[in-house]
């Protein structure tokens, strides 16, 4: 096979051929960078659970189981949006709750996925908590106790 052709400038002066940059090339990989960094602060900003705290989201391949097995004490998984959650409260955790909630049949039905914490997810969490038997957080309120029993039964 023979060698690749070699550009004249190059074997004139025997040094690598600088390459110029399009002033359009420099002005679309700015527009793209600004573009990656106003993502990365709406992500930052949407990962928030209202109280300044981010939260942080479990790797996608670790899986939830649907029911807990008997006498398990696995640790559960990095939880989003730890921390307690109540009524006034907004963001990605109530987001992930609600979310959850909808999972479990007859306690979050046709309930909205929109982040806020309202009446009707503090009444989904209060029949979650009598459903299952979960004591420790106050009603309605999702606490550590809540949280646990709610991820080992949905996804």
């Amino acid at each position: 096979m023979p060698p690749p052709p070699v550009h004249p400038a190059s074997r004139k002066h025997g040094r690598k051929h600088r390459r110029s940059i399009d002033p359009r090339h420099a002005r679309v990989a700015g527009v793209f960078g600004l573009g990656a960094v106003s993502g990365v602060l709406i992500a930052s900003s949407l990962l928030t659970n209202g109280h300044g705290a981010p939260t942080v989201a479990p790797p996608a391949a670790l899986g939830q189981p649907d029911q807990p097995e008997p006498g398990s004490t696995a640790p559960l998984p990095e939880i989003p949006g730890t921390g307690v959650l109540r009524p006034g409260d907004s963001g990605h955790g109530v987001y992930e709750l609600q979310v959850r909630l909808l999972q479990i049949p007859q306690i979050y039905d046709r309930g909205a996925i929109n982040g806020r914490y309202d009446t009707k997810v503090r009444q989904a969490v209060a029949r979650f908590q009598q459903r299952y038997g979960i004591h420790g957080d106050e009603v309605g309120v999702y606490g550590d106790n809540t949280r646990q029993a709610l991820m080992l039964r949905t996804k």
